[in-house]
């Protein structure tokens, strides 16, 4: 079994010995993956009925409007699939390499150069299944981000996997260390806070980079 308080020390041995790439692939990462964006629609039935016996061509501006926004987000999604996912691979990539030797930019194009397919299969199914559990049941899809928690790190190794054995081996990979996983994820809820209260400033040049290093060190410890 894996020590929590070994792999955290591997990955930020690791994340200052590379500290300015690591710092920039980080970055990267935030920007696409984990700095979100929602259209919310707080219109009432009765402020629609208001804003069209007030302006009659309200109906066909809302209209517009929606039609635009439904076309963004059909737009986003496919850039998400297919070129979002692929990056994800790439910076999981630098990060897995980085426990070895120095990281290098390159690697976030892995995926585009090996197996693309499989890249964008796997974690679109990944995205599927989760979310299905997570419109069901919370609990069972938290449970299940904790077994594909691995897809990412499997496709960055593993460039000849198929999408399915992926999501296969990530289950295998993860079975009896989803909790620990979880623990694993808590003991950083402290850095996390100092990122938020510093108005993310050390999360972009410390907590990220240092996690994602640990992330990886977590991998290649359960992976045995």
């Amino acid at each position: 079994m894996w020590n929590r308080k070994e792999v955290k020390e591997k990955g930020k041995a690791n994340f200052k010995k590379n500290y300015g790439r690591s710092v920039l692939v980080a970055l990267i990462y935030s920007i696409f993956f984990i700095s979100t964006s929602s259209i919310s629609s707080k219109t009432s039935a009765e402020q629609l009925q208001n804003n069209l016996e007030t302006n009659p061509d309200f109906v066909y501006i809302f209209m517009a409007t929606m039609a635009v926004l439904s076309a963004l987000i059909c737009i986003m999604t496919i850039l998400d699939i297919f070129l979002l996912n692929p990056l994800e691979v790439g910076c999981m990539r630098f990060f897995l390499k980085n426990q070895d030797v120095e990281g290098d930019f390159g690697e976030l194009g892995f995926a585009y150069k090996n197996n693309y397919l499989n890249s964008v299969l796997a974690l679109f199914l990944r995205s599927i299944i989760v979310s299905i559990f997570f419109f069901l049941l919370v609990i069972p899809g938290w449970i299940l981000t904790y077994s594909y928690r691995m897809v990412p790190f499997i496709l960055a190794d593993d460039p000849n996997v198929s999408a399915i054995d992926a999501l296969k081996r990530s289950r295998a990979m993860m079975k009896g260390h989803k909790w620990n996983a979880f623990v694993y994820d808590l003991s950083f809820i402290g850095w996390f806070f100092l990122s938020f209260i510093t108005l993310g400033i050390v999360g972009i040049f410390y907590v990220n980079p240092y996690k994602h290093n640990a992330d990886a060190a977590l991998y290649q410890a359960i992976r045995g």
